[in-house]
Formats: structure tokens, C-alpha cells, sequence
């Protein structure tokens, strides 16, 4: 049996005498893409922020590729392989497209540390740069500073930044978000070309259910920081108990 690309074993956030997140165990594989849902409040970005390491654990493990990177900071995982967009874009407003994806590539790259290989790497990380851009189809806006992109394309220049990284784990955080109704798909086939691929982990939190029937593998219910249901999209969503948790209510029994 292969080892979970990522991992997390009785994961608990506690603030004061409220447990946000409540011993969460489960595990992600290469190749599929997770929906994490639940109702407002249910603990999801919570979650997320656990994973990716912007909060600290009160209790469990997070493990990486078997490795337990539980008391790694945000910035280590990343190295690590784990790449987050968040709902709101975090972004270098002042810097053009092609830098804040340049700056990544860069990153990305052991000769940046060394002076002297940086103006051989420099043809290399732009051309890199470059193709990313046109993958996510933001080659047009190659020059346009960040602050003023739309909504939309400021989203795709975040996930264009995570494809620079390189990561093997891609986190989208409502990646559809205040986003208008011609925007949206774009988004959707960018998170689909990556599943495509077949060699990343994909995790997605997001409210719309439309969206969570097109994209995912696999759906994880969280409710007041526990874990819920976890299995095939359709099993999931038709459970009683997940229905509960949506609606605030059992579903109607039929009377025959």
C-alpha cells in the first residue's frame, strides 16, 4: 500500500474554550481531487489553514509524504511541496504579472542562492515564467500590474504563482469566490487541467455544490470541526446525515 502524498491524524485546533477543528484524521493520494465542504462555520478553512501550516495544531499530526511536518511553518511547506491559494489573492500588487511568477520560478530554483549563477538562470526563469503565464492564459496581461487585474485574472495569476512553485499538493480556498459568472470557468478548467496531469493532490474547499459534482473524486464533510462523511461524491451528498447538516433538519421520509 503507497504512502499518502498527505496526511493528518487526530488534527485539533483549539481557541480558548472552543475547538474549531476536532480530531480529523484522514489522508489524500497523487491523482485525485478532494472537496472539502460543510456548513458556514464547520471548521473547512480551518482546516486548510492547519495543512498548509498558517495556524499551529493544539493536537494531532500533519505528515507530508510520511514525514511529520506538524511543527513546520508555512513557508517550509511550501518548500516542501504544498501550495495554497487562499479566498482572498495574495498577491505582489506593485509587481506585473510576469514578476510575481518570475519571483516564483525563482524561488523554485537552488541556483538563485548563487550570485554567481543568477545570470545564467535569468533567460531560463523568464522563459519559464512565460510558459506558465500562457497556461493559465494570461499571456495578454504579461505586463499589466497585479493591483489592476480583474477579479478574475488575479485568481489565475494566483494559481499560475502555485504552478511556478512546483508544488505536488495544490490547495484552493474558494477559488471561485467573488468571481462573475463568465470568470468562473476559466478557473474550473485551470483545477481541471491540473487533475488531468494525474500526478497532483488536489484539495478544493467551496460552497457550490455544482462545482463540487464537476470536479471532485471524493468528498470530505466537515460539521462543528469533526469530520462528517468522507467517500464518492453521490454517496456523500445523498447521506441523511450530510443533508442534516446542510439544511438544519432530517430529511422528509417517504410514506408509502
Amino acid at each position: 500500500m503507497s504512502v499518502p502524498v498527505l496526511e493528518s491524524r487526530d488534527l485539533t485546533i483549539r481557541f480558548g474554550g472552543h475547538t474549531a477543528v476536532n480530531a480529523v484524521s484522514t489522508s489524500f493520494t497523487a491523482g485525485t481531487l478532494t472537496a472539502i465542504v460543510g456548513p458556514n462555520g464547520a471548521g473547512k478553512t480551518t482546516y486548510f489553514n492547519l495543512l498548509s501550516g498558517q495556524l499551529p495544531a493544539s493536537a494531532g499530526q500533519v505528515l507530508l509524504d510520511g514525514e511529520d511536518i506538524t511543527r513546520l511553518g508555512p513557508a517550509d511547506r511550501a518548500r516542501r511541496g504544498i501550495g495554497r491559494a487562499f479566498q482572498i489573492t495574495n498577491l505582489f500588487p506593485q509587481l506585473t504579472a510576469h514578476e510575481n511568477v518570475r519571483l516564483a520560478v525563482q524561488a523554485r530554483d537552488p541556483a538563485a542562492a548563487n550570485i554567481w549563477q543568477r545570470w545564467t538562470g535569468h533567460r531560463a526563469w523568464i522563459e519559464r515564467a512565460e510558459w506558465v503565464l500562457e497556461e493559465v492564459n494570461l499571456q495578454h496581461q504579461r505586463d499589466t500590474v497585479a493591483s489592476s487585474l480583474s477579479h478574475g485574472d488575479k485568481r489565475k495569476l494566483e494559481v499560475a504563482i502555485m504552478m511556478a512553485l512546483e508544488p505536488h499538493v495544490f490547495m484552493f480556498d474558494e477559488p471561485t469566490a467573488g468571481m462573475s459568472v463568465d470568470e468562473v470557468p476559466v478557473i474550473l478548467d485551470l483545477i481541471q487541467k491540473l487533475k488531468r496531469a494525474g500526478d497532483k493532490t488536489i484539495l478544493l474547499v467551496e460552497h457550490k455544490m455544482d462545482v463540487v459534482r464537476s470536479l471532485a473524486d471524493r468528498i470530505i464533510v466537515l460539521h462543528h470541526g469533526q469530520l462528517l462523511a468522507d467517500g464518492e461524491p453521490a454517496t456523500v451528498i445523498a447521506s441523511p446525515l450530510v443533508q442534516e447538516a446542510y439544511l438544519g433538519r432530517a430529511p422528509e421520509k417517504k410514506h408509502g
